[in-house]
């Protein structure tokens, strides 16, 4: 299961925006860049996921780190405050990971970016 209709980061443009105008932070497998939008109509978060063929040439294998993400963020959607945009861009040592090493990474660059509490 993906991530609901409103939480997604679809278009070119909005992807582009992040990247120019958001803050990055970065660990060793993952890069979370995040921006917060000065639009009042946009209320839940989006979050876009980035893998490039560098990561594996496989499908198979990006589409799988893609949805180990998906379910990772899901439950902290209700968390993470209104009007932010993130890129979740892995990085091709990220071949390696199990879900457990991006659950742990996403939790920590979430705390960084201070979208959800240490708790």
């Amino acid at each position: 299961m993906g991530l609901p209709q409103e939480n997604r980061l679809k278009h070119r443009q909005d992807f582009q925006l992040v990247y120019a105008q958001g803050s990055q932070h970065r660990t060793i497998h993952l890069i979370l860049r995040s921006r917060k939008s000065n639009i009042l109509n946009d209320c839940s978060p989006r979050i876009g996921i980035v893998i490039s063929q560098k990561v594996s040439k496989k499908a198979v294998i990006r589409n799988r780190i893609k949805r180990q993400i998906r379910s990772i963020v899901r439950p902290w959607l209700k968390e993470i405050a209104n009007n932010w945009q993130l890129v979740i861009i892995v990085r091709p040592q990220a071949i390696e990971c199990k879900y457990e090493h991006f659950l742990r990474e996403l939790k920590e660059l979430f705390e960084q970016v201070g979208l959800v509490n240490g708790n």
